[in-house]
């Protein structure tokens, strides 16, 4: 009898052991292939009547789950979702998941590694899965000032960030939209209202403009070939180059002009810093020429430039790379240098670019994570600055710097100027065809001490609108970082 008993309580012991074991590998060995089935229906539904964690900016939520009332339990709600689209994206049950809230999906549904432990006591409990806020590190009033600075109807964006930490400080686009459109529970709704959104000229409501659109540089680039000189060492700072006001293209029968709204032709020869602050385009193509190909490409990848970045653990969905060809004739290797023929860059690279200058020729990583928290506000992860590259010698960036704020003093971006600061700055204007012009400042302020690094772009319009829109605006923006 003794035996009996001994056998039905290892019978029952196995199958207990058994149960948990298939439970335990459910809940958290297999749940993520399981919830990735596509054909698996309940994991929709159960995304959907989830209590998913805010996203937050300066502690107040731009993005949150509240209750529904209906078979999903929760709806997802933007607040100012024009300023903060293309930071969020958008959770929804048609077009699916985008921007911040795919990357930290994990994190907003509570099913990182991070929160094992939760959701193990979750489980126990029996109480439902919470998952954590997403605090950025944008700051609400810049993020309000820059999305204003571009008017409406126009196409351009903005991006603020802070040299020695990479933390994002503003991001925004236009043209913009209300995400609100597309998180909604009635189908016909969201897809009516998807092909809507999908007519607005200049509009993707798949992208983030500032780190997936790809535009030509222009003048911006000629940072590169600069740097490329100094790190040569082939030149200096009291270097003198011809400075003709056409320069014929071999192998073509037209010759690259110089920039005919600057100062370009009061000097035969030029300094590196002058034509930098007149933006004079023949320096730059002939100090192309002279280092080669290989070492513009070479200082191009140092600051970014061929590399695509997939930063999720820092909220960032992917920053398309930048490109800068090979393989060149020397008259395409001219234009490429004054940020022409197929070159192209990002709002984003563009930034990080300036970064690496301001912050003593190092690049940080990007990063729009300030932290993250429980339910119960513990501090699950909080990224730390990260280096990047390595761009550039302090020497460089030093030398780099002080030809930025000769540009901001004596050249073309002299409405950048604050009164009593040093600021250094770059301004760009690439021709595109059968459009208009892509106009461009890029710079950081206090030029000595840099707190902050912008990069602004307004695409399609004429030299003088683009002027107005870009230089003056970050003279505003960087005051206001100042003045905080």
């Amino acid at each position: 009898m003794n035996q009996a008993i001994r056998n039905s309580w290892i019978v029952a012991l196995s199958m207990f052991v058994l149960i948990l074991g298939s439970l335990t590998y459910v809940q958290f060995f297999a749940a993520e292939e399981l919830n990735a089935n596509p054909n698996n229906n309940r994991t929709i539904y159960k995304n959907f009547g989830q209590n998913r964690g805010s996203i937050l900016v300066d502690g107040a939520p731009i993005a949150e789950s509240v209750p529904s009332g209906d078979q999903f339990n929760f709806q997802r709600v933007y607040y100012e979702p024009e300023l903060y689209s293309q930071l969020t994206g958008y959770f929804s049950l048609v077009s699916g998941v985008t921007q911040l809230e795919r990357v930290m999906d994990k994190e907003l549904t509570g099913t990182s590694d991070q929160q094992f432990y939760d959701r193990l006591v979750q489980l126990v409990s029996g109480n439902q899965p919470q998952g954590a806020s997403v605090e950025l590190t944008i700051d609400p009033d810049l993020q309000r000032m820059a999305y204003d600075l571009i008017p409406e109807g126009q196409k351009g964006s903005i991006v603020m960030m802070e040299p020695k930490t990479g933390n994002i400080l503003a991001m925004v686009s236009k043209p913009s939209y209300d995400t609100n459109l597309l998180a909604g529970h009635d189908t016909k709704v969201v897809e009516q209202n998807m092909q809507e959104l999908l007519t607005v000229e200049g509009l993707s409501p798949y992208t983030n403009a500032a780190t997936e659109s790809l535009l030509a540089p222009g003048s911006v680039f000629k940072l590169v070939d600069a740097a490329a000189a100094l790190e040569s060492g082939d030149y200096d700072a009291d270097s003198q180059i011809d400075n003709p006001s056409e320069l014929p293209l071999p192998g073509t029968n037209i010759s690259l002009p110089n920039f005919t709204n600057g100062n370009c032709g009061a000097r035969s020869e030029a300094t590196i810093g002058f034509a930098l602050e007149q933006s004079c385009n023949t320096v730059f193509a002939q100090i192309a020429w002279d280092l080669g190909e290989d070492a513009i490409v070479s200082q191009a990848e140092k600051f970014g430039w061929n590399t695509a970045l997939h930063l999720p653990e820092r909220g960032i969905d992917r920053v398309v790379a930048s490109g800068f060809p090979t393989e060149l004739d020397q008259a395409q290797l001219a234009q490429a240098a004054i940020g022409q023929y197929s070159v192209t860059a990002t709002p984003l690279q563009i930034a990080m670019m300036s970064s690496a200058i301001a912050n003593n020729g190092v690049q940080m990583t990007p990063n729009l994570i300030r932290n993250i928290r429980a339910a119960d506000l513990s501090i699950i992860d909080e990224p730390e600055p990260e280096v990047l590259n390595t761009s550039v010698s302090p020497e460089t960036a030093r030398q780099l710097t002080d030809w930025m704020v000769g540009v901001v003093d004596n050249g073309t971006a002299s409405a950048a100027r604050i009164p009593g600061v040093k600021v250094a700055g770059k301004t760009g204007t690439a021709e595109v065809q059968d459009r208009g012009d892509n106009a461009w400042f890029t710079g950081f302020a206090p030029a000595d001490d840099p707190e902050v690094v912008i990069s602004i772009v307004m695409e399609d319009v004429e030299l003088t609108t683009g002027a107005q829109l870009t230089t003056p605006s970050a003279q505003k923006l960087l005051e206001a970082v100042l003045n905080k």
